[in-house]
């Protein structure tokens, strides 16, 4: 001001200089910031040209000339625009001459082949299905990611290491099934490939794997071996102070003995997520004793300020990332005090904003019992292949009727036992449905009871005849957030792509698309004559449940896992 410089538009100004240089003996501030934006979009700037002349700001700072170079340096550097957004994918390892396009494509008609010749289904809706998910997958490249997914698992089946039948939306693709990545046909169990992918949500397609707990290390190995220890990393996780534990560390600090500290961090309630804040407002012991007592209040207050931040570093339970060349060509490595290994030092999140790609290896102790367990059998009696064991055995169901079902995966609970008494389950179905519907959504909302009363014989009505297809397998119930899909497809003339951005503007309650999307889904329903007023409540019905509907691919991946226990 004094010498009548430009002023800038901010108050936080950074200068870099020499050691010896002061920032409170800086005057004036260098860059008017409403006359650089163009300038900046250029690169060819200097702040020395927003001064009335170069000599007098030469003058200003004679004793440290470099501090003016060092400014525009500064200023260069923080004008950096991130590349336009895409996928990482790594090279894979392709065994043959054919390039990865074709590889992808023989293999997928080759695995629908063997599976025609051995079952009789229609071959003409699977090839047809089969093309359409090809076309899609190629469309949006991801053919090497299915590839490189393809290769470990087979690899692992090959090696002895027990492989899931599934998890996730994955288990809603044809291609998957066929190339071995899942043991679910979709098209038996009507499950949804736009659930998993499709063109008009572009996202990365996510396969999470359950391998044994024991032999799970094996395929991590292999993986590294395949593509190298450079450009394979497991990922760390960030460990946040939560309510209790940043009160227990902030009393440590302070010196509070242990007895106080282990008092006050009890009076907040035991609940995942909550906050010191929400605690207050819950928990009236915590709130008189904050109101009441210095040292409480200076131990409260102190933990609120960092409360939510990392407290330290771990390696994600299931996600490795693969990487097309080093690592460290994308993101810096970390190395934990207690191992050996490196890992990435950005967290899943950050991982695939960058554009690279995660894998879920994930160790099910499920399937090292059965393991163990076919062992057995095969030493005293014969061969057996859980895949093609059928799905209707009465003494299977024996079981779940009589509650007998301690150490069966995800059945084993009370709750669930209680359930499955009362559901009295006698096809493969009602396991599907009770492990989508044994959720805290379903639950406080008495489907589950529902759901029962109308398999033994409640009048179930629907509100339109197209929807006893989609709904008759869950006794009138919109469980699966397929169904919501169907239903938009069905009644909506939606496509199954836009059906599923529909499902998840629903699941995620964004209330403008929901608005959009209610109107659309009533003319369409016009087109099919169903009037406006049953399509508004039958749209209402979808809005409600879409927010406890489960995926049903998952569902039935994982009720296979349960039956085969």
């Amino acid at each position: 001001k004094e010498n009548d410089l430009p002023i800038v538009a901010s108050n936080d100004v950074l200068f870099i200089n020499d050691s010896d240089f002061e920032a409170n003996e800086v005057k004036v501030s260098i860059i008017q910031k409403t006359k650089l934006d163009d300038r900046i979009n250029q690169n060819d700037y200097s702040p020395s040209q927003y001064f009335k002349s170069q000599e007098e700001m030469s003058a200003l700072f004679s004793d440290h000339a470099s501090a003016l170079t060092n400014i525009s340096h500064i200023v260069e550097r923080c004008n950096f625009k991130f590349p336009k957004f895409e996928y990482h994918l790594p090279q894979f390892s392709n065994p043959t001459e054919k390039d990865d396009t074709q590889y992808f494509n023989d293999l997928c008609h080759d695995g629908l082949q063997k599976y025609i010749d051995s079952f009789d289904v229609k071959e003409n809706i699977y090839l047809e299905r089969l093309n359409n998910e090809i076309s899609v997958i190629q469309k949006m490249g991801f053919a090497s990611y299915f590839l490189i997914v393809q290769e470990f698992i087979t690899w692992a089946k090959e090696n002895d290491v027990p492989v899931g039948p599934g998890r996730g939306s994955g288990a809603g693709s044809l291609v998957a099934f066929v190339l071995g990545i899942t043991n679910i046909d979709p098209i038996k169990y009507n499950l949804l490939f736009e659930r998993f992918l499709n063109s008009e949500r572009i996202s990365m397609p996510d396969f999470d794997i359950d391998f044994c707990m024991n032999k799970r290390q094996k395929v991590i190995d292999h993986i590294i071996d395949t593509y190298g220890q450079d450009k394979v990393s497991q990922i760390i996780t960030y460990n946040t102070l939560s309510a209790r534990a940043v009160i227990r560390d902030v009393g440590r600090v302070l010196d509070y003995s242990y007895g106080f500290v282990d008092y006050i961090a009890k009076l907040i309630p035991f609940s995942l997520g909550i906050t010191i804040d929400e605690a207050l407002k819950v928990s009236k012991e915590f709130a008189r004793e904050y109101k009441n007592r210095d040292d409480v209040r200076t131990l409260v207050d102190l933990a609120k300020k960092i409360e939510g931040l990392p407290r330290g570093a771990g390696t994600h339970a299931a996600g490795i990332v693969i990487s097309p060349s080093d690592i460290t060509d994308f993101m810096p490595i970390y190395s934990l005090e207690d191992k050996d290994e490196l890992i990435t030092q950005f967290d899943k999140d950050d991982i695939e904003t960058l554009g690279l790609v995660k894998f879920d290896i994930l160790g099910l102790t499920t399937l090292t019992i059965m393991d163990e367990a076919l062992r057995l059998i095969t030493k005293s009696h014969k061969n057996l292949d859980l895949d093609s064991i059928p799905l209707d055995d009465s003494k299977v169901f024996d079981l779940l009727k009589n509650k007998m079902t301690t150490g069966i995966f995800q059945l084993e609970s009370l709750g669930m036992k209680k359930y499955m008494s009362q559901l009295q389950p006698d096809r493969f179905e009602d396991i599907v449905a009770l492990v989508a519907l044994y959720r805290p959504g379903p639950l406080g909302t008495n489907m589950v009871d529902d759901f029962i009363a109308n398999k033994h014989g409640a009048e179930i009505k629907y509100e339109h005849p197209l929807l006893e297809k989609i709904l008759a397998e869950t006794n009138g119930l919109i469980l699966y957030q397929e169904q919501v899909m169907e239903i938009a497809r069905a009644l909506g003339n939606y496509s199954l792509g836009d059906a599923d951005l529909l499902r998840r503007a629903m699941g995620k309650k964004k209330q403008k698309e929901m608005e959009n999307h209610r109107s659309r889904f009533i003319d369409g329903c016009s087109q099919n004559n169903i009037e406006s007023n049953i399509a508004k409540s039958i749209f209402d019905k979808m809005e409600k449940f879409a927010g406890y509907g489960f995926n049903k691919s998952h569902s039935v991946a994982y009720a296979m896992l349960s039956y085969q226990t």
